[in-house]
């Protein structure tokens, strides 16, 4: 059995979990604004439940939903819930996406998700894991049919993808009404190519500034812009 993954103000149980803590859910968790001041979140394919957890220890939200299709992951993501400081505020639902769009009529003021992205159908031999990791689990397409349907009218939407994808993610995401609001480059270290993009979308259509975040200046070595974005979760930061 894994050790619990000790963050400040919580810990997390990652053995029943495909898709383990990660960097990217942790900037997804960490850049993910609040300043609409959202009473109501929820966190689509929630995994060990990372980032609901992030969000419920820096926002005032009433509500904080996740959902989660893998059986053993949601009982993981229910048990690091309870275990937290804010577990009458957060719920699991053990359910996908589809099923949920058609069940439930709320909408949310602010919607989060890291996504299955990779795209190639080689089975690690691990269904789990594939269905973690591989789009075709949840392609984006039906991923930003069935925010546009649950995201509030005031509401957003952020998400992480790879940068390769992000162009078309936008084309689609304008195809259901939802528009970039805000945008960041992520590079590992400077001499790096851009690997991953965080975007935050609402139904409105606006312009928006792209920014670029380096995580490392040199190997093991953090840059001050990653340290003040992580260092209120991250014990070492």
């Amino acid at each position: 059995m894994s050790k619990l993954f000790k963050f400040k103000q919580f810990s997390i149980n990652q053995d029943r979990c495909a898709m383990k803590i990660g960097t990217d859910g942790v900037l997804l968790g960490a850049w993910t604004s609040i300043r609409h001041n959202p009473d109501s979140i929820l966190d689509i394919g929630a995994g060990t439940g990372v980032i609901a957890l992030m969000l419920a220890q820096r926002s005032n939200a009433e509500v904080i939903d996740a959902i989660e299709i893998d059986a053993d992951a949601y009982e993981q993501c229910v048990e690091n819930f309870e275990i937290s400081p804010w577990g009458d505020r957060l719920y699991c639902y053990h359910a996908g996406l589809d099923e949920f769009v058609d069940e439930i009529e709320d909408q949310y003021e602010l919607i989060v998700c890291n996504p299955p992205f990779y795209s190639e159908t080689v089975s690690s031999g691990n269904v789990q894991r594939d269905q973690a990791r591989q789009n075709e689990f949840l392609p984006f397409n039906e991923l930003l049919e069935g925010v546009s349907k649950l995201l509030a009218e005031n509401g957003l939407f952020s998400t992480i993808i790879p940068f390769k994808e992000k162009d078309a993610f936008v084309k689609l995401a304008a195809d259901v009404n939802l528009f970039v609001n805000e945008c960041l480059h992520v590079k590992g270290n400077p001499n790096a190519d851009t690997k991953r993009v965080l975007l935050a979308f609402s139904h409105k259509e606006q312009d928006y500034k792209t920014s670029e975040l380096i995580i490392e200046s040199s190997r093991h070595q953090y840059t001050i812009d990653y340290v003040n974005l992580t260092k209120a979760y991250y014990l070492d930061m």
